[in-house]
């Protein structure tokens, strides 16, 4: 399965850098907006893989080799997984060497207050999508691309929306991030075996 992962990087390294560079810029920049979608945006990323395994027929070839379905269905959400926790991380190094470091932006802590939760969103934004994009596929799932971008804008703008209330911002973040951690685990676990039957339905 570490195959199957480092061949999704190994083809966003090289197909796709843009949204590489566009998650490392927003990681970058000072708020709590800039962070948090640089975070969301990462889960999306196992979308682009899927779109370029479809035009090289990868699903062929993968068939003729020793990898089962779930190997190949699992190594998808763990590549998302990895790119949601490098894209948190490097955003929670960033964002706290600004506090350190710039004065102005140690007025405004919600980043890293905001990155855990925005880790949960992402989690759940894999486990409510993949499970369409194994059944329609990529090219054909072009409505599961509207409603993935929906996710993406409309949890980033929530979460930015409740970090920067300066009053009651900490006491919903600190009830927000029980439940979308919650929320992660229940819909992960519903989302993987769906994602295994739909994958072998397109299969069949």
């Amino acid at each position: 399965m570490s195959a199957l992962i480092l061949k999704d990087f190994y083809v966003m390294w090289k197909q796709t850098k843009v949204l590489l560079i566009i998650i490392l810029v927003f990681s970058c920049l000072p708020g709590a907006f800039y962070p948090t979608f640089a975070v969301i945006y990462a889960a999306i990323l196992p979308y682009s893989a899927m779109a370029y395994d479809e035009r090289s027929k990868w699903d062929q070839l993968a068939g003729m080799l020793p990898y089962a379905d779930r190997d190949i269905v699992l190594g998808k959400y763990l590549f998302g997984y990895l790119s949601i926790a490098v894209a948190a991380g490097l955003s929670l190094v960033i964002q706290t060497a600004l506090t350190l470091f710039w004065e102005r932006a140690s007025d405004n802590l919600s980043p890293l207050s905001t990155i855990p939760l925005a880790v949960c969103v992402g989690v759940c934004v894999l486990a409510l999508t993949l499970p369409l994009m194994f059944r329609f596929g990529v090219e054909k799932g072009r409505l599961v691309m509207f409603l993935i971008i929906f996710l993406v804008c409309g949890s980033t703008g929530v979460l930015t929306g409740i970090s920067s209330d300066s009053l009651d911002g900490g006491y919903y973040l600190s009830l927000a991030l029980p439940a979308a951690a919650l929320a992660a685990v229940v819909l992960t676990a519903v989302s993987i075996p769906m994602s295994l039957r739909m994958y072998r339905r397109r299969r069949a």
